[in-house]
């Protein structure tokens, strides 16, 4: 079951997200600012992390910057997400590390397919509904 690290500070958004993916068959981990999901991804080793990018504490693309600095968790895919729609805040995230970027709100179809174009070959097939 492909691990997931889902880095939102907004609860509602972050629960709904939580249960949708379950829902799925992912196993799901959150972390409330961009100091616990760096924490997290050290600990966890998640298959993927799902970070949005405006948090407290440290934001979305300070924790990708730091997440991809160390060996051990340089490999993970790093999905951002973000209400910003401007082209210069999608090029800003995919600069800090993140191999992609979904908007929020989220369409939870079109954020499942970024999720399994990006999971590690090692979590199997892919998850279905």
């Amino acid at each position: 079951m492909p691990r997931l690290l889902i880095v939102e500070d907004n609860e509602m958004n972050r629960d709904m997200l939580m249960r949708r993916l379950q829902r799925r068959g992912y196993e799901v981990h959150t972390a409330i600012d961009g100091a616990e999901g760096v924490m997290l991804a050290f600990t966890l080793q998640p298959d993927l992390i799902l970070m949005d990018l405006s948090l407290p504490v440290m934001d979305g693309w300070e924790a990708t910057r730091r997440i991809r600095a160390e060996p051990c968790t340089r490999a993970i895919p790093v999905i951002a997400l973000t209400a910003h729609a401007l082209t210069s805040d999608h090029t800003e995230a995919l600069q800090a590390g993140c191999n992609d970027v979904d908007t929020k709100p989220i369409e939870l179809e079109r954020l499942i397919n970024k999720i399994e174009a990006l999971l590690p070959k090692r979590c199997g097939s892919q998850i279905h509904s």
